[in-house]
């Protein structure tokens, strides 16, 4: 299960807690797509507990959409990083 939290201010964050998986990943999708253009965007992971090769290639697809992402956990930016061919 996910629990996506909106917060807005300067910059627009969804703070993700719990599991992530395909169902969310169109949902968090849409979210995104809603919201104003140009506007700052963030996913903050912090509350994130797994995620798997479809919610890492979302993640990758949002740092190339200029999406930021806050506190991305190690095993999860490696991954990415690898997914990119970096490493």
């Amino acid at each position: 299960m996910l629990r996506i939290q909106r917060s807005a201010n300067w910059e627009v964050v969804y703070t993700l807690s719990g599991q992530i998986d395909e169902g969310n990943i169109a949902e968090l999708e849409a979210l995104i797509r809603s919201e104003e253009n140009g506007r700052r965007m963030v996913v903050d992971l912090k509350n994130l507990t797994l995620a798997g090769r479809d919610a890492i290639s979302f993640l990758e697809r949002c740092e190339t959409d200029s999406i930021t992402l806050r506190n991305c956990p190690a095993y999860m930016r490696e991954w990415i990083m690898r997914s990119r061919g970096g490493g």
